[in-house]
C-alpha cells in the first residue's frame, strides 16, 4: 500500500468524468485520498450525486467532498446539452447509500495536501475548487508534486467557443489563477481526444464483452455524449478527455509528446474567453510582449501533452473497466 501514489481527484462528475473515476478507484497503481467536486458540466449537487454513485459502483470508501456552486467571478454555464440534464445520459443513476462529507471541498484540497507532500492532482473539470484553495492556502503549491489538468486547446479549436475548451472557458479566472500558481501542471487538452483516440464502435462492442458493471455503466452513461459529440464535430464515437488524463496520470508514458511552454489563460475578451494561449515558438520574452507575459514569465511553465499513445490509451480504458 505504501508504494502506490498518493492522488486528489477534483471533478465536476458527468459522463466522461464518471469513467476516469472508475478507472483510478480500480487501479492498484494509486491511493486517492479525496474527491472533491465543483460545478461545471452539471450543478455542484447533481456532480456530486455521480461523484458517490460512481465510488458506490466501485466499492470505494474514498471520501467525497461538495465544493464551488459557481464559478470565482461569473454566472454557471453547464453542458447540460451535450452530457444530458443529470450528466450522465438521464438514465436515474443515482447512490443507493453513499454520503458526502460535511468538510467542504476547498477546506478537504488544502488539508489533504498538507497531509500528504508529494500528493499528485488531478483536474477534471472547472478549476473553481483549486484556485481557492490557492487562494487561502498559498503554500499548498509546493507539496503537490505533480497537477494533471485536463483542460484547455493549445493551438487548436475550442468545444464551447471557436478559442476555449469548457472547463477553462466556465471559470478563466480560477484557470489564471492556477497556472500562475506555480504548480507542476501538466495540460491534457481536449484536442487528445479527438479522431483515433474516441471510442469507436469496434471498441464499444470489446467493452461490452466483458460483461461487467462499469463497462455497461461506462457505455450507457455517455448515451447523450456520443450524440452531442456526433453533431458538434461530425466524428463518430464517444469523445473521453477526462479519461484520457486519467490515463496519463497513472501512466505517464502514455504522453508521447510533451514540451514545457509559458501558457496563459485570457479572462478578459468575450472572444476568446478561457483560450489557452501556449508560447510554443518562445516569443513571450520579446519586448513587444513583456507587458503582457511578464508575469507569466515569472512562473513555472506547464507542460503540454501533444501527443498521445492511443492504442495503450484504450488498453487503459479495457484493463480498468474488466
Amino acid at each position: 500500500m505504501s508504494s502506490q501514489r498518493r492522488v486528489l481527484i477534483d471533478t465536476d462528475t458527468a459522463s466522461d468524468d464518471a469513467v476516469a473515476l472508475i478507472m483510478a478507484l480500480r487501479s492498484a497503481e494509486v491511493d486517492v485520498k479525496a474527491i472533491t467536486v465543483a460545478a461545471g458540466n452539471v450543478p455542484v449537487d447533481q456532480a456530486t450525486s455521480n461523484a458517490l454513485y460512481t465510488t458506490e459502483l466501485c466499492g470505494s470508501n474514498v471520501p467525497v467532498f461538495r465544493g464551488a456552486a459557481k464559478p470565482l467571478l461569473r454566472t454557471l454555464q453547464i453542458a447540460d446539452w451535450f452530457h444530458g440534464k443529470d450528466g450522465l445520459g438521464d438514465h436515474g443513476y443515482a447512490p443507493a447509500s453513499y454520503k458526502v462529507e460535511q468538510e467542504h471541498a476547498v477546506s478537504a484540497i488544502g488539508r489533504t495536501i498538507a497531509a500528504n507532500p508529494g500528493i499528485e492532482i488531478i483536474t477534471l473539470g472547472p478549476l473553481t475548487n483549486l484556485a481557492a484553495a490557492i487562494l487561502q492556502q498559498p503554500g499548498i503549491v509546493d507539496s503537490v508534486s505533480r497537477c494533471v489538468v485536463m483542460g484547455g486547446a493549445p493551438c487548436c479549436e475550442g468545444n464551447v467557443t471557436p478559442a476555449a475548451e469548457f472547463n477553462i472557458w466556465v471559470d478563466p479566472e480560477a484557470a489564471h489563477i492556477v497556472f500562475q500558481s506555480g504548480l507542476p501542471i501538466e495540460m491534457v487538452g481536449w484536442q487528445l481526444s479527438r479522431g483515433a483516440a474516441a471510442i469507436n464502435h469496434g471498441d464499444v462492442a470489446r467493452m461490452l464483452n466483458l460483461d461487467t458493471p462499469f463497462a455497461e455503466f461506462a457505455i450507457r452513461c455517455n448515451s447523450s455524449a456520443e450524440q452531442a459529440f456526433y453533431e458538434q464535430t461530425g466524428e463518430k464515437g464517444i469523445c473521453l478527455p477526462d479519461p484520457i488524463a486519467m490515463a496519463v496520470l497513472l501512466q505517464p508514458k502514455l504522453c508521447l509528446e510533451s514540451s514545457e511552454h509559458h501558457v496563459k489563460i485570457e479572462t478578459t475578451s468575450e472572444l476568446t474567453r478561457g483560450m489557452t494561449v501556449v508560447d510554443r515558438l518562445g516569443v513571450a520574452p520579446d519586448q513587444r510582449n513583456r507587458h503582457i507575459w511578464s508575469s507569466s514569465l515569472a512562473s513555472r511553465k506547464v507542460r503540454v501533452c501533444w501527443r498521445l499513445d492511443v492504442a495503450g490509451w484504450k488498453a487503459a480504458l479495457m484493463t480498468a473497466l474488466r
